[in-house]
């Protein structure tokens, strides 16, 4: 089944929807929060009545081995029962679905989906069957791609408005097509009859409908409501798409990145500047609170690191560690956020889950260093915001596509601009850092040991955001980056796409596969069967 393509160009790049964000639960943005958002879509498209769910992945791709453990399952159960990303039952979502009286069964099969994070559902209720066909884009985005016997294209950026016709029932399509008030009408034809698909900024109501179209011709209705924070509307026009493009855009301005990145998401989401900025500031405060928790200490069954982040802290204030300056303070940051991830705590993708502490630990840690108030912190994350957007237009965020450069690369390119804005630096010197940072992490694999996202992922955090530091200051003092950004992020994605299979996500190659990894992995599910026992007494 292949996606259907609106007619007009692919909807621009948001930072808060592809870059920052979501703020969530779990240890994977591509995994968690995504499964998270295709499950609302599955329980709106049942009438929130689901009785039984199939859920089936390809043999051959990511998820047939890290379903469990990377949180696929958890998200996706989740979002069948209409939670948030951040609620904090989310570990229990599978108990707690099946305590409804859903009937849950996973299958892996040979589907030759050409993604490899792709979702094959089957929900079932006493009235009804629908099948679902999703991908997990990375970063939290998704795609429907299917539906029943229908391909179409929905990533949740609408109010969705479906309406099955029976076969043969189309005699007053050509008029309702005119005659709606929407975004986009589109018609998919499948074997069994027709499909309308209404994108809009609201639903469309059955007076509407039935003002239309016979009612004899109308088999049944569906309204799917948005699971992003940033609606897509028709016509979006944003100021620039590629890095060439911005510095040419800048040419006559001449403003600072964090600004750029302003009238981007601006006219991007439709919102005031003043609005961009605050909706930075409250992200900005959420990391806060996440790097505080953290370093007063987590805890969590299903996870193979403890509490770090507190040795290092009494060890730097105690003199015990050697005199690395604001690196060390990035580095307890980074540690922080990790562990509060690991432990199901609340904290932002930025760009992923995976790669939640690099960008957002680094730019903290630096602005509380400077002694600068939060909206300058804030400027900084939009600033490393809009070098995700570049990354997102031409590349990808999924590891499960291009590697751990497509996180934490991307991650640690997004870090060095950020740092670059707070040192006071210009535009051209923040791309110089990101495109710096970007091609000294060109190659990384993603291996997680024993499935779980947090070895080698703290390593690589810490890595890309002092990385980040170091690319920022040989920017500041006017290093020549060499490669334009536009061409680093170009062999970012054609190296993360030549790596082998088994170094992507899958739990089959890397430090993923030794026999270390495998024995952590057998200890934490003899552990997980071992809690499922005492609670089932």
């Amino acid at each position: 089944m292949t996606p259907y393509t609106l007619p007009e160009a692919d909807t621009p790049v948001s930072i808060f929807n592809d870059v920052i964000g979501p703020v969530m639960r779990g240890p994977s943005s591509s995994h968690c929060a995504a499964a998270l958002r295709i499950g609302r879509l599955a329980r709106d498209l049942m009438g929130e009545d689901v009785g039984e769910v199939v859920v089936e992945y390809d043999t051959h791709g990511s998820l047939a081995t890290t379903h469990h453990s990377q949180g696929s399952d958890m998200g996706l159960f989740a979002g069948l029962m209409g939670w948030d990303a951040t609620d904090e039952r989310l570990p229990d979502s599978g108990h707690i679905l099946r305590e409804t009286g859903v009937h849950v069964s996973i299958k892996t099969g040979d589907f030759h989906d050409p993604h490899p994070s792709t979702y094959h559902l089957t929900l079932l209720s006493p009235r009804e069957r629908h099948v679902m066909t999703a991908i997990s884009k990375g970063g939290g985005m998704i795609e429907v791609i299917g539906l029943d016997s229908f391909p179409l294209s929905m990533a949740g950026d609408y109010w969705e408005t479906l309406i099955w016709l029976k076969a043969g029932g189309a005699q007053t399509l050509p008029h309702f097509t005119q005659a709606i008030q929407a975004d986009y009408v589109l018609v998919h034809e499948g074997p069994d009859g027709l499909l309308i698909q209404i994108k809009a900024q609201r639903f469309v109501e059955d007076p509407e409908i039935l003002g239309c179209l016979r009612p004899q011709e109308v088999q049944h209705v569906k309204r799917l409501s948005p699971v992003l924070p940033v609606l897509s509307r028709r016509d979006i026009r944003v100021p620039f798409s590629t890095c060439a493009e911005m510095l040419r855009y800048n040419d006559v301005r001449n403003r600072r990145l964090w600004e750029l990145a302003v009238q981007y998401e601006s006219e991007r989401a439709g919102l005031s500047a003043v609005d961009v900025i605050r909706r930075m500031v409250e992200i900005v405060r959420i990391v806060r609170s996440s790097v505080e928790r953290g370093i007063q200490g987590t805890a969590y069954p299903d996870r193979i690191l403890g509490h770090q982040c507190g040795v290092f802290k009494q060890r730097l204030e105690t003199g015990h560690l050697l005199d690395a300056g604001l690196m060390n303070r990035i580095v307890l940051y980074v540690t922080a956020l990790m562990e509060v991830k690991s432990a199901m705590g609340v904290i932002v993708a930025a760009p992923t889950a995976g790669a939640c502490a690099a960008f957002p630990g680094a730019c903290l840690a630096a602005a509380d260093a400077l002694e600068l108030p939060e909206e300058d912190a804030a400027k900084a994350m939009l600033a490393g915001g809009i070098i995700g957007v570049l990354i997102a237009t031409k590349s990808t965020f999924a590891a499960e596509v291009a590697g751990c450069q497509a996180e934490c690369g991307a991650g640690s390119g997004m870090a060095a601009a950020a740092l670059v804005t707070l040192a006071g630096g210009n535009t051209g010197q923040a791309v110089a850092a990101a495109s710096m940072a970007l091609q000294n992490s060109l190659g990384m694999v993603c291996d997680p040991v024993a499935n779980r996202v947090e070895v080698p992922c703290l390593g690589k955090n810490i890595m890309a955001a002092t990385n980040a530091l170091a690319c920022a200051n040989t920017a500041l003092a006017d290093y020549d980056s060499v490669i334009p950004l536009d061409e680093t992020i170009e062999a970012m994605d054609h190296v993360g796409r030549s790596l082998p299979r088994e170094l992507r996500c899958t739990a089959l190659g890397g430090l993923s596969a030794t026999r270390t990894s495998r024995q952590i992995e057998e200890r934490l599910r003899r552990q997980h069967n071992s809690r499922d026992e005492t609670e089932a007494r």
